[in-house]
């Protein structure tokens, strides 16, 4: 009877598996997980997900008749929805919530108490810094972790610092820029920039304060609201011409989106530049590795620079990508450079190159200046690492994708009526061939108009050709 209680739920999806920045014997293969969980262990996640402020179809809970076979069933395929509608939400799904409650053996560490560690030993050589506060989820990747620190010689300002897990696709370089303060060690980076009190373009799109969980700010914003045209234009030229003078020098960003530009008195600054060089996957690598024209750093960048020039007009980042038809905007030359990106034509035929967008009309000058010669060494390497492991998962989606539609056909109600045919026909064939001869019951009919067949003996019958 206790068994009964508990609920195999099984779903499906494309992983790649990393265990503490190292690649597990699992990684880059589909995998089936199978959960198997109490329906308290539904509730505690749902409880955690509601600062979302999103309603999730969570089945209800019910005291009386909750062991009946049939309530089971149901509640079963209740709970499959249910986990459904979390994992295919793009910003529930990257919760350390769902993660641990899908796979807990890959996500036990505490990587705030880890950070607090390393920050710890890193601040023992450099003693003028002190750790404020820890700003806890205010940012979507697991690994990274976020502490409000001061300078002890100047106590009113105030700084980021942001502590990243290294992966095996890192640099091994302690130089970022540009940073007030930098250093790295084997397995994660340390890095410090001033802090911003207005917070991400995002923050401002939505109307939401930095320190607050990303959860909270962006699952469901209450006042979101897009840009105006002028700072559309103004933003989006800055950071084009940013990606322009990084493509220029043969280096990539592959991190763009608006949560990784700050807006300071009408002028863009991109952050986080150092993640190539720290190998941290994009936070849109599952919507571009499905697209197989995307196959370069440039190409990353400009679908990037789409979903972030979408979220300026809407206020929101695109459900999905490639679109097929266009909410209305008062731009309409806005909406024309975003078809130009994310629709479905421009997905498979090619997307414009920065050069080709920065002509859109009254913009003004770039903010970034000048590229570091060690610094460009670096990101052209980890260029060719992302771009290389781009290729590979693409490759391997595609096999996938093939091998799916063969099993889905395979295994159709068509096919298979098919394959009894066929079998049937194989088999009255065999019976046929393998009948001794003279038998009445599986020769065939003569036909009337036969000719009659020579005699067995005498004279030989020639035949002329």
């Amino acid at each position: 009877m206790e068994t009964e209680k508990i609920f195999s739920v099984i779903y499906n999806f494309f992983l790649r598996k990393e265990r503490d920045g190292k690649k597990s014997v699992e990684a880059d293969r589909m995998c089936f997980l199978q959960v198997i969980r109490r329906y308290s262990d539904f509730d505690i996640l749902n409880s955690s997900l509601m600062v979302c402020g999103i309603s999730l179809p969570l089945p209800p809970k019910k005291l009386i008749g909750n062991m009946d076979r049939e309530f089971i069933a149901e509640r079963q395929r209740g709970l499959q929805a249910y986990l459904d509608s979390i994992t295919q939400h793009p910003l529930i799904c990257t919760s350390l919530f769902v993660k641990k409650f899908l796979d807990p053996n890959n996500y036990s560490a505490n990587y705030t108490e880890i950070a607090l560690q390393q920050v710890s030993m890193f601040f023992r050589s450099d003693p003028k810094w002190e750790v404020l506060e820890p700003l806890k989820d205010m940012g979507w990747r697991i690994r990274k972790k976020y502490f409000l620190i001061k300078n002890k010689e100047q106590p009113k300002e105030r700084f980021l610092l942001s502590w990243v897990s290294r992966t095996p696709d890192s640099s091994g370089t302690p130089y970022l820029s540009p940073l007030l303060f930098s250093s790295t060690s084997e397995s994660s980076a340390l890095l410090v920039r001033p802090f911003g009190e207005r917070g991400s373009l995002r923050d401002q799109i939505c109307k939401v304060k930095p320190k607050e969980s990303h959860l909270k700010k962006y699952c469901n914003p209450k006042k979101s609201q897009g840009l105006e045209l002028e700072q559309i234009q103004l933003f989006g030229r800055q950071i084009l011409e940013s990606l322009k003078l990084l493509h220029d020098s043969g280096l990539f960003f592959g991190h763009l989106h608006a949560s990784n530009v700050m807006v300071d008195d009408g002028v863009c600054r991109l952050v986080d530049v150092e993640n190539g060089m720290l190998g941290v996957p994009s936070v849109l690598r599952p919507a571009f590795t499905q697209l197989r024209k995307i196959n370069t750093t440039e190409s990353i960048d400009v679908f990037c620079f789409g979903h972030l020039l979408y979220e300026m007009t809407y206020g929101r980042p695109p459900d999905s990508v490639p679109l097929d038809q266009f909410p209305s905007a008062p731009h309409a030359a806005v909406v024309s450079v975003l078809q130009s990106i994310l629709s479905a034509d421009a997905c498979k035929s090619g997307m414009p190159t920065v050069p080709a967008l920065i002509q859109t009309p009254n913009l003004t000058e770039s903010v970034l200046r000048q590229i570091p010669s060690r610094l460009k060494e670096v990101l052209k390497s980890a260029k060719g690492s992302l771009e290389k492991r781009l290729h590979e998962e693409q490759r391997m989606l595609h096999q996938h994708r093939r091998l799916t539609r063969a099993q889905s056909h395979y295994g159709s109600e068509e096919e298979k009526k098919r394959r009894k045919i066929l079998a049937r026909k194989v088999k009255h064939g065999a019976a046929v061939f393998l009948s001794p001869p003279g038998s009445g019951a599986s020769s065939p009919p003569t036909c009337p108009s036969s000719p009659t067949p020579p005699p067995a003996t005498g004279t030989p019958v020639s035949l002329s050709l």
